[in-house]
């Protein structure tokens, strides 16, 4: 009799357990906290955030999204491995090109010489803002120049950082620039000196007052960014850029992905 009711008590804690562990039903919260952080909307797309939710907890032995909450708010560890989940770093070389030579082509006409500041909002793993680099420096410009490249992803800012890349991210790129602007090393192709001390790397949110205070900027990249928001959050993001500008008047190079 004793024994029945002892099994009757491990039987009843077992399943107590596994409730627990499989309580990774709800992710509006998650979802809506992760969206005040960042400004990414996973509104029309919960189930693959809840399935990639999922699985980071059970990777991290986190038992709920409930848990998971507490912890991004108070870890800010746990947080950025949960950004770095979420934001998506897809990009290569001489994406949207046209973009790139209008800026160097405006840099050529320019009546003065002072040095130039270039921002790329976001970065990701750095193809963009050395693309710039090396089409400036291809059309050899007078002028100093200098860019910086932001992101909340700190493994993409890691990957920028250290300028190894595939045959496919540099893949539009003229054989004869890989030449002069890499060196093949073990299947990667690793970016020469003279482009990577041309840019600089932070980890920056730019709904953050420290991103604001990079203060102003020639030209202003933001490409491919504010397809992740809600229409509310792309015109903040929108105006926070373009406060960014020394001259207004230049504009915000936006992808042709990121309609208003």
């Amino acid at each position: 009799m004793f024994s029945f009711f002892k099994k009757k008590k491990q039987s009843e804690e077992v399943e107590k357990t596994l409730d627990v562990v499989c309580d990774y039903e709800d992710v509006s919260k998650v979802m809506h906290y992760f969206e005040k952080e960042t400004g990414i909307t996973f509104e029309k797309q919960q189930n693959i955030l809840k399935n990639k939710l999922t699985l980071f907890c059970k990777t991290h032995k986190i038992d709920s999204f409930r848990t998971l909450l507490n912890f991004i708010k108070s870890d800010d560890e746990m947080k950025q491995k949960l950004i770095n989940l979420l934001t998506t770093n897809e990009t290569y070389f001489y994406r949207e090109f046209s973009q790139i030579e209008a800026v160097v082509k405006h840099v050529q006409k320019r009546a003065t010489n002072a040095p130039i500041r270039i921002l790329c909002a976001p970065c990701a793993t750095g193809e963009e803002p050395y693309s710039i680099a090396i089409a400036l420096l291809e059309a050899n410009v007078k002028v100093e120049f200098s860019i910086t490249g932001i992101d909340i992803n700190s493994q993409a800012l890691q990957k920028a950082k250290e300028a190894s890349y595939i045959k496919r991210h540099i893949g539009s790129l003229d054989e004869s620039l890989v030449q002069r602007y890499f060196q093949l090393q073990n299947e990667k192709y690793i970016l020469s000196e003279k482009v990577k001390q041309r840019v600089s790397f932070k980890k920056k949110n730019i709904f953050e007052s420290e991103f604001i205070a990079l203060g102003k900027f020639d030209y202003v990249f933001s490409r491919n960014m504010l397809i992740y928001f809600d229409k509310e959050t792309k015109l903040r993001a929108k105006s926070i850029l373009e406060s960014m500008l020394q001259d207004p008047s230049v504009g915000v190079f936006f992808g042709h992905a990121d309609l208003f």
